[in-house]
């Protein structure tokens, strides 16, 4: 007999509402919940194959242990025995940063999971800790932090009433408008307020699917966002456009304008490929806007200068009062103090790389770095990893190097749905769960959401016979090592208590279980109550839109946002009097990267019939670049950089920016079945093993995938055993 269950999809920050229909233990159908008040109208193709990830052909069930070069099944006992004691000689001969931990997407959806992994590795007491986004967002964090006191001050787009939207590097309608925010058809709303009049001002180097869309597209050189975005501040600043009467109290406004004003604007137009006049245009209708926003992702976070163009794009909204207003940038406070609880998550952390004496942001360390603190001896080398819903080797860049890396470890774990590239080496595999077999409230999304919105998310169906919870896998690990997980005082001794009782009174959840802490945290904000969130199984929207909490929130010690951190100023300067160009005789192009709406990362990529991997792993290149290579579509190239070369069929996409080559992320990723051995699908080729791993932005140590300087060269014959050409994608 069937059965409808309500919840949301776990695989991006759109968080979907979802109608699950469930036969017995099997999910026969998953469609957007219409009753849902918030989230079901970004709804894609992810959510509704998602039960196909749960029947993965290679989906690991069972605990398996390497033996030789083979794997063989084992029990849960079996395996955290050998690992707590093969971790526990590590650390009493190495120390405890002698184990590395990483961990993926997948995870960071999984509260429960996130919790108790961060406990377990508190257990341990390593820093060498590292995360995927550290790939991506470590340069919102670092800017969060010198500018308003915290390394997590979420600032929403208020789409609804904005009059002028300006996005640098996003292609909202391919990766919706999330990134470490929600704003659910937040696309669709933008081009609704287009309709109504709102201006659109895409700067982008490809001609994006929001580029197409957009009232103006600026094709700025990449890798130039904060001399473009620095013009724009001189312009304003220079025709006194700036607002003088802020929703939010600021500082080092006359620090940044004598900067801005310094900087000759023809020299920044020069630096960025944008005309002058350009500049200009966008300045004045940005700042004249009655409501606003700028907003950065990505494109401008995965360059060297990421960090200065994030700051740059937050001064920008600070000094024309976009900031806490209708129609610009505002904080959602949410049901629990989410700026506190993040504190205690990821405490300001004074551990630091030993090779590049590099410190933590948000609690993490750059992927970056990995391949180098393994393989290189020394006091705090990392002997051991523990991987937890994650494939950096495809996810970072130079996957190579990690690679090799990886198969030097005296033990490497893996906590997984299937074993992916960055597993090939693992000691043990240690089967994973889905979202849909999992339930639990994400109270740490609360202050992520644009409205007062919170939703329990429902098990749809059991995990196989057998498998824990990551949850449970990492508690059980901390208790085999004997280490109080949290790294708290006496934290095991309640644990094996409360099991205790649980087992005498009949009551499973007396057992320390998620549900405590959710609960815990829910109650510490005094907004809401837990079992009133359970009552609403479509999702509550329990509250309205409102203004004003910015000021409140701010952490810095004046209660101001800083707009001129002097670690900023002084890289800016410096960045002034160098005029570096990032292309050669070489490498004449420059590689950037694009998003595919139905893939996350490297996550998904394999599922079957999700979407085609011949039209979306392909290089996307300027009619002139691909006619001077006497290029077509659909035939295949090899496109090659300091660090690597990989080859791909080339699709070319008339608008941009000529001598921009684009390239999608999170391909490349074998699928191997550890039950057969040799047996392995590859998906794609990873367009990462072109990027160099020391090239950092040296604020948020993100890697260069969006400003790559490659070299492409047309191939006489099609690779053996490609995939067939496409030809097209716009």
């Amino acid at each position: 007999m069937s059965e409808t269950i309500y919840s949301y999809c776990q695989y991006c920050m759109c968080m979907c509402g979802t109608k699950i229909v469930v036969d017995g233990n099997r999910v026969v159908d998953i469609e957007p919940d219409r009753e849902n008040p918030f989230s079901w109208r970004d709804f894609c193709r992810k959510g509704k194959t998602a039960a196909q990830v749960i029947d993965h052909p290679q989906r690991l069930t069972r605990p398996m242990k390497r033996v030789g070069d083979r794997y063989v099944e084992a029990s849960y006992e079996e395996a955290i025995t050998d690992i707590a004691a093969r971790l526990q000689r590590i650390i009493e001969q190495h120390g405890a940063d002698a184990v590395g931990s990483y961990s993926g997407n997948p995870l960071g959806f999984n509260f429960a999971g996130t919790m108790f992994w961060n406990g377990l590795l508190d257990a341990i007491g390593t820093g060498n800790r590292y995360w995927v986004g550290s790939v991506d967002q470590n340069n919102t964090h670092v800017v969060q932090e010198q500018m308003y006191g915290t390394e997590l001050m979420a600032l929403i787009g208020d789409v609804d009433d904005a009059k002028c939207f300006l996005f640098i590097g996003m292609d909202p309608a391919q990766s919706k408008f999330v990134w470490m925010e929600t704003v659910p058809d937040g696309w669709n709303r933008v081009l609704e307020a287009q309709r109504k009049g709102a201006e659109l001002i895409v700067v982008d180097p490809r001609r994006s699917t929001t580029a197409e869309r957009a009232d103006t597209h600026v094709a700025i050189l990449p890798g130039q966002d904060w001399a473009f975005l620095l013009g724009l501040l001189h312009v304003i600043f220079s025709e006194r456009l700036e607002c003088t009467d802020t929703a939010v109290p600021l500082s080092g406004v006359a620090e940044i304008r004598a900067m801005a004003m310094s900087a000759p604007l023809d020299d920044l137009a020069d630096r960025c490929g944008v005309a002058v006049e350009l500049i200009r245009d966008v300045a004045r209708r940005f700042a004249t806007a009655e409501r606003g926003m700028c907003i950065t992702h990505t494109g401008v976070s995965h360059t060297p200068t990421g960090t200065i163009a994030e700051w740059l794009a937050a001064v920008l909204n600070a000094v024309t009062n976009r900031l806490d207003q209708p129609g610009g940038k505002r904080i959602e406070p949410g049901y629990i103090d989410l700026i506190a609880i993040w504190s205690k998550f990821a405490p300001p952390g004074k551990h630091r790389t030993r090779l590049r004496d590099q410190p933590t942001v948000a609690g993490f360390h750059s992927l970056a770095e990995l391949a180098d603190e393994i393989t290189v001896p020394g006091a705090g080398q990392i002997r051991a990893m523990l991987i937890a819903a994650g494939n950096p080797v495809t996810s970072g860049p130079d996957g190579d190097a990690l690679d090799q890396a990886l198969s030097q470890l005296d033990l490497l774990v893996s906590i997984d749905f299937v074993q992916r590239e960055s597993h090939r080496h693992a000691h043990w595999l240690i089967p994973g769960t889905h979202f849909l077999e999992r339930e639990g409230l994400h109270v740490l999304f609360a202050g992520l959401v644009e409205l007062p919105f919170a939703q329990y998310a429902r098990r749809a169906v059991k995990p196989p016979d057998g498998v824990m919870e990551e949850w449970q896998f990492f508690t059980e690990l901390a208790l085999a090592l004997n280490r109080n997980l949290f790294g708290k005082p006496g934290v095991n001794k309640i644990i094996r208590a409360s099991r205790w009782l649980a087992r005498l009174s009949g009551k499973p959840g007396w057992a320390l279980n998620p549900r405590w802490i959710e609960r815990l945290l829910v109650k510490s904000g005094k907004r809401l109550k837990y079992d009133d969130i359970l009552r609403h199984p479509h999702g509550w929207l329990y509250g309205k839109k409102e203004y004003g909490h910015l000021a409140r929130a701010l952490r810095t010690p004046d209660k101001t946002v800083h707009c001129a951190p002097p670690r900023f100023l002084f890289a800016l300067r410096r960045e002034l009097t160098e005029h570096r160009t990032r292309t050669s005789a070489a490498f004449p192009m420059l590689m950037v990267n694009r998003r595919v709406r139905e893939s996350m990362n490297s996550w998904l990529n394999e599922t079957p019939g999700l979407f085609e991997q011949h039209r979306s792993n392909a290089v996307e290149m300027h009619p002139d670049d691909a006619a001077a290579l006497g290029l077509e579509s659909g035939q295949w190239a090899r496109v090659s950089s300091a660090t690597g070369t990989v080859e791909l069929p080339v699709v070319i996409v008339a608008g941009g920016r000529a001598g921009v080559v684009a390239i999608p992320h999170g391909w490349g990723s074998r699928i191997f079945d550890p039950r057969a051995a040799g047996r392995t699908r590859t998906f794609g080729v990873n367009r990462n093993l072109l990027v160099d791993r020391r090239e950092l932005d040296p604020f948020s140590q993100i890697p260069s995938l969006n400003a790559t300087p490659v070299r492409v060269e047309a191939l006489a014959v099609r690779p053996q055993h490609a995939a067939p050409a496409t030809s097209a994608v716009h």
